[in-house]
């Protein structure tokens, strides 16, 4: 089995709160995985842990092979490990498509460039095009960001950190704040995206029935533990999961 990452009993404490508790997760490369639990689980400062925005106090970190546990965040980009917020922070101001070309600029190193029209990067311009087609907002390129409903804004912030070439994907609730005739649809270009481009997602997600429906695996997180793991319809039956009321 390729695992793309891979947690090894990794601990977290903020005084006397046990944040993350002997965390061990590995994650299968080219398949969506979802993390579950309530409020204070420990879902966030996991993917705190994985993206290096926060050290662990024990425990280590294997992403594609090597130790990245004290590699800083900037670092892990490079690796390949990309972050969407639940909280969006586009460039307002700026057409979709020029969101996504900084994006790309800044990994090109090009962001001394920003000054010169797009025109005279083609290559650049096709590149954010594609990866508009890929969210669904191709036809939405010359848009206001800030003028997008908030599911597209999501997308558009899932598409920055898709111009970074990332090997994982690790996204904080996508559908948060959606309305609920959009967030299928997010759903839906998201599987889609693993799909075609063959990046790995880690999900943080509140809507259980989604990331049932839409995840190769499921883990279900409580008081800083994981206490299950395995495809959807393995951990919907585990007894503690239901107590929570996310199984059946």
């Amino acid at each position: 089995m390729n695992f793309i990452l891979e947690c090894i009993g990794l601990k977290k404490y903020f005084g006397d709160v046990k944040a993350i508790d002997d965390v061990n997760l590995k994650v299968k490369s080219g398949e969506i995985t979802s993390i579950l639990g309530p409020n204070g689980a420990g879902k966030t400062t996991l993917i705190n842990l994985i993206t290096g925005w926060l050290n662990p106090d024990t425990g280590k970190i294997l992403f594609d092979g090597f130790d990245v546990t004290s590699v800083p965040p900037h670092d892990r980009v490079k690796r390949g490990i990309c972050r969407s917020f639940q909280l969006v922070n586009l460039y307002d101001e700026m057409s979709v498509l020029d969101n996504i070309s900084i994006a790309i600029l800044s990994r090109k190193k090009l962001t001394g460039s920003l000054f010169k029209p797009l025109k005279h990067y083609k290559d650049v311009e096709e590149e954010a095009y594609s990866i508009l087609k890929k969210i669904g907002l191709e036809n939405r390129a010359h848009e206001l960001a800030i003028n997008l409903p908030h599911g597209s804004r999501k997308l558009l912030d899932v598409g920055l950190a898709l111009a970074l070439q990332p090997k994982l994907l690790l996204l904080d609730e996508p559908t948060s704040g959606v309305a609920t005739r959009e967030k299928t649809q997010v759903m839906h270009i998201l599987s889609s995206i693993v799909r075609e481009t063959k990046v790995t997602a880690l999900m943080v997600e509140h809507d259980v029935d989604l990331a049932f429906a839409y995840s190769s695996e499921v883990v279900v997180m409580s008081q800083g533990k994981i206490i299950a793991q395995g495809p959807p319809e393995v951990v919907k039956k585990v007894e503690e999961v239901i107590k929570l009321g996310y199984g059946k």
